[in-house]
């Protein structure tokens, strides 16, 4: 009996460590389901998901939380030599079994997952009618980042938190309705036979033990998981370059910068360490990257000639491009660009960087390039988790879609933003990986979903006989883009090849940022903007260094 105590003991204060979500909802449910490895969309989705991170000790002590909510058996903790014993003998029945957010009932509302929340993801979860349909959003950030304002983040004109919304602010439903959730997690694969995704949880780096793994069942599965930075391959961008498409990229970059401008100023620094530490090139001519230079160069004008004397003259910009930049605008404001960028200290250099070490760049001609900070900005491509889809492809590798955004070769699957393209036989090119690209596409799939749900389609497999309506369009509006200064190029043509309003200089900066204050998603995030503006002007820019 001592030892039974003893036992009961042990299993009672080791069993505290099964409530991920339950923490969050407060929600009991009915005990848990096993999962036969069917034919996943990733082949090796299910191979991935290797049970051995949820030891389980008797069936008897299987717990059950929420009426529909996760499902799970208890994480309980034990010495190498009890984990073995477990696994060898009850094997066969527990290795499959892993949390999971069962299907839907009868009688209950349909639930879309959307994977991802970038642009599209978030203007999908926007307008989603949360009477028609319970919602979970997975996705390894719990913000959406407004990616045009990102570059002045880095030098300070912006504040960080200026330009991420909370993806429970946009749709209000995550956080207060029942059976709906957000799951800070990853996809690493779908079963669209048994309508499931399966993900891992997201954590510090630092954390010892694996990631937790779970499953989710889907009615509508909307695919929105944005793309990875090209790098083409080159020896050295991911271990040297820094990226700017996330929060966390312009606070590395920001905290970068600051760093080599204190460290230049201390003795003993030779002349031409200084050259390199203070020496910040970007490699990309693209909208990004000439945004990025015109507000690191607008930052040493203003900034860094105040408040660093002892170094100003060091520091320097270089911008690499293999062709011309801002290759999609008109002529006329590339060169009006071109011209700006020089006029303010920004060295443009055509060439092709063929290998990154850490203290200089060398390009397809030989020559070498130092640098003290270096920002890689040449496009994107289908991410890991895209690549491992067995779906077809668009070119370019992205998730090909039809004209009504659907995964053609499944059912009750959409993809859309940048991780989607259109297939070939469609006859419609491949967009551009653009915001209003993303926006549009979530604002029309909303339409459609919404729609379908009115018509009591929105459980699996029940749409096959609706009419989905008019295909999806994509209009051009026009590209804008910042080049430091007070000045910013306006380009309202729809296509490469047509003739439109182009603008450049003061008007069309002024356009730029009122076109983008009116974009932020809440007013709350507006008036930041708006506040952190006014400051930058009166104040100049902060040079805090935290972190």
């Amino acid at each position: 009996m001592a030892l039974v105590r003893a036992a009961r003991s042990s299993l009672r204060r080791s069993g505290g460590a099964v409530g991920i979500y339950a923490s969050e909802r407060n929600k009991f449910c009915e005990g848990i389901s096993s999962l036969s490895h069917p034919a996943p969309i990733s082949e090796n989705a299910v191979a991935g998901f290797n049970s051995s991170y949820i030891p389980s000790i008797l069936r008897i002590n299987e717990i059950s939380l929420g009426k529909r909510g996760v499902k799970f058996t208890p994480q309980y903790q034990f010495s190498h030599a009890q984990a073995q014993v477990v696994e060898d003998s009850d094997s066969e029945h527990e290795s499959s079994k892993y949390p999971s957010l069962e299907a839907t009932k009868p009688g209950e509302k349909p639930r879309v997952v959307v994977l991802g929340s970038g642009w599209a993801a978030c203007r999908f979860l926007k307008g989603l009618d949360t009477k028609l349909y319970d919602v979970v959003c997975i996705s390894p950030r719990n913000h959406m980042v407004f990616t045009p304002l990102l570059a002045s983040t880095c030098v300070g004109t912006l504040e960080f938190r200026s330009v991420a919304e909370p993806v429970s602010q946009i749709q209000k439903a995550l956080a207060k309705d029942p059976n709906s959730y957000f799951f800070l997690a990853s996809c690493s694969g779908v079963d669209t036979h048994k309508h499931e995704v399966f993900c891992e949880t997201v954590g510090d780096e630092g954390v010892s033990h694996e990631p937790y793994r779970f499953k989710v069942a889907y009615d509508k599965l909307v695919i929105a998981s944005g793309a990875d930075p090209l790098t083409f391959g080159i020896k050295g961008v991911r271990e040297n370059a820094f990226f700017l498409r996330e929060v966390y990229h312009a606070q590395e970059i920001r905290k970068k910068l600051l760093l080599n401008l204190m460290l230049s100023e201390n003795p003993g620094i030779s002349e031409e360490e200084k050259e390199r530490l203070l020496h910040c090139v970007v490699v990309g001519g693209g909208p990004t990257g000439v945004e990025f230079s015109g507000e690191l160069s607008d930052f040493i004008m203003r900034d860094v000639r105040q408040r660093y004397a002892h170094v100003k003259n060091y520091i320097r910009v270089t911008l690499i491009e293999a062709n011309e930049i801002l290759s999609s605008f008109d002529v006329g404001l590339r060169q009006y660009a071109t011209k700006h960028l020089t006029k303010v200290g920004v060295r443009l250099v055509r060439g092709v960087v063929k290998e990154v070490h850490p203290n200089k760049i060398v390009l397809s001609d030989g020559s070498d390039v130092p640098y003290g900070l270096l920002v890689w900005s040449t496009g994107v491509g289908p991410s890991e988790f895209v690549r491992s889809l067995n779906v077809p492809k668009s070119p370019g590798g992205r998730v090909g879609v039809d004209e009504w955004l659907r995964v053609p070769s499944v059912e009750d699957v959409f993809a859309l933003g940048d991780c989607a393209g259109f297939l070939e036989h469609t006859g419609k090119p491949v967009l551009p990986a653009l915001a209003q690209v993303a926006e549009r596409q979530g604002k029309y799939l909303v339409g459609l979903l919404n729609n379908i749900g009115k018509q009591n389609g929105g459980k699996a497999l029940s749409a096959k006989e609706i009419s989905l309506g008019d295909p999806f369009v994509y209009k051009h509006l026009g590209s804008m883009a910042s080049v430091g200064r007070y000045k910013a190029l306006v380009d309202l043509r729809q296509s490469k090849d047509e003739k439109g309003i182009s603008l450049a200089g003061f008007v069309s900066w002024f356009i730029w940022r009122s076109a983008y204050l009116t974009r932020v998603i809440s007013w709350r995030n507006r008036i930041y903007v708006a506040m952190n503006w006014a400051t930058t002007l009166v104040f100049g820019r902060d040079n805090t260094r935290i972190g």
